[in-house]
């Protein structure tokens, strides 16, 4: 074996780390149920509690209001600092993270049983319970994504995030399709219940998981407690990039992904079950089939961002994701055909899942570690609030205007973003330049 000194200017480069070791640590795993944890909520309170309505009778422009609970995910940035400088009295023996994972999946779990008691035929409480579904599956969402950021290095976040995606989407698929399935052969208050029900495994999860171990000092005083909780997060990101270009950035935030927030709220039910399709077929091409189709998004998604870069692939990904609500114009054109459906659930949810990876990673890049969980939950709402707001007004917008004019219009809201991307890419190609990406 050669002794001789290396050569100056060859210098032996890091070794990378393992794959096998970063997918395999237990952390990974935590995140994969936890991520089952997140996505099993959030259909439940659209696009599948939109059928329940609709069976009900209940009017669309309600049914998309009522399917709008889910706004509250655009929100929780706003109550995002609670979970970073606030323990639940009775929950402190856990931990700060696990604390507030434990408590939100005990009221989800509880939400969930309340709808399924109440029904819609009690519309009022019926809507109270599944607000609280909601917003305690947003608060969940938080906890996570701190839980997530805190448990493991920066290296090891790729497979923590991959994990967690593949748990999610699997909630999605228990929420979706599994859901729509067993409506056709009981009632929806069992189903609701089931779902219940599978919040079980998430919170053992809880229980069993460790506590990240990080050190916080409590402020001196309640000024000092607002201002690092709630001024410092906020005020941070226009001082560090100044405020043409933060504001500039923020718009380009709000308006890429319209075009996919505009095809997830309630307006789909009622137009899937107008063009004549039913809740098995329904189930089985847009959430088993449609969700598998959308994690091999995901992997490609990951891999371009390797290759590419987030904000080359963001770039080319928010297109072809808006351009991918005209194939919905096909089903119009031939409704109920199941090869139609399958082609264009199979477009459409590849787009998305090639969406996920670059915009997880550009909006990591704008976060600065002092403030991650806040300014994370603050980006990532504000990223879905224009296409929720389109959502809550879809059904009027379809019944006035049809649902071929109102996919249309989603695909025209993305050429504002287009526009802002190409005045953001001279900055934002030379950070990724200057991180060694692409």
């Amino acid at each position: 074996m050669s002794t001789e000194p290396a050569t100056p200017g060859m210098e032996e480069k890091p070794r990378r780390p393992s794959v096998w070791q970063a997918f395999s640590q237990p952390a990974a795993w935590t995140m994969c149920l936890l991520g089952f944890s997140s996505g099993l909520p959030f259909l439940l309170v659209a696009g599948t509690l939109a059928y329940w309505l609709k069976e009900r009778g209940v009017e669309l422009k309600e049914i998309t209001m009522i399917a709008s609970a889910g706004m509250f995910y655009a929100f929780k940035f706003v109550w995002a600092p609670l979970l970073d400088h606030w323990k639940l009295p009775l929950f402190r023996r856990l931990g700060q993270r696990r604390g507030w994972l434990l408590f939100s999946q005990l009221v989800v779990a509880g939400g969930l049983l309340a709808m399924a008691a109440l029904t819609p035929a009690a519309l009022g409480p019926f809507i109270v319970a599944t607000l609280v579904v909601a917003f305690f599956g947003a608060t969940q969402d938080i906890a996570v994504d701190a839980y997530r950021i805190e448990i493991a290095s920066v290296e090891a976040q790729g497979a923590l995030v991959a994990t967690y995606a593949l748990g999610y989407r699997i909630g999605l698929l228990a929420a979706g399709a599994l859901a729509l399935i067993l409506a056709d052969h009981v009632s929806w208050s069992w189903v609701y219940v089931a779902m219940a029900l599978g919040m079980s495994l998430p919170i053992l999860t809880t229980l069993l998981a460790r506590e990240p171990e990080v050190i916080r000092q409590a402020p001196r005083n309640w000024g000092e407690a607002m201002r690092e909780a709630v001024i410092d997060p906020f005020t941070d990101f226009f001082r560090r990039y100044g405020w043409l270009l933060a504001g500039v950035t923020l718009a380009f935030i709000l308006l890429f992904k319209i075009p996919e927030q505009a095809t997830i709220g309630g307006v789909m039910s009622p137009f899937y079950r107008d063009m004549g399709f039913s809740k098995t077929e329904i189930g089985t091409i847009t959430k088993i089939y449609g969700i598998w189709i959308g994690i091999v998004g995901v992997f490609i998604g990951g891999a371009a961002v390797a290759r590419w870069g987030a904000w080359r692939t963001l770039g080319a990904t928010i297109v072809l994701c808006g351009a991918s609500n005209l194939l919905y114009l096909l089903v119009i054109m031939y409704p109920g055909n199941l090869l139609v459906l399958t082609l264009v659930i199979s477009g459409e949810n590849l787009t998305l899942g090639i969406l996920g990876p670059p915009t997880v990673a550009f909006l990591s890049s704008l976060v600065n570690r002092q403030h991650t969980a806040t300014q994370y939950a603050l980006l990532s709402s504000l990223v879905n609030l224009p296409g929720k707001l389109l959502g809550f007004f879809a059904g009027g917008i379809a019944t006035a205007t049809g649902y071929g004019t109102y996919f249309v219009i989603t695909v025209i809201a993305v050429l504002p973003a287009t526009a802002l991307f190409l005045y953001l890419w001279p900055h934002y190609r030379a950070e990724e330049r200057a991180r060694g990406a692409g």
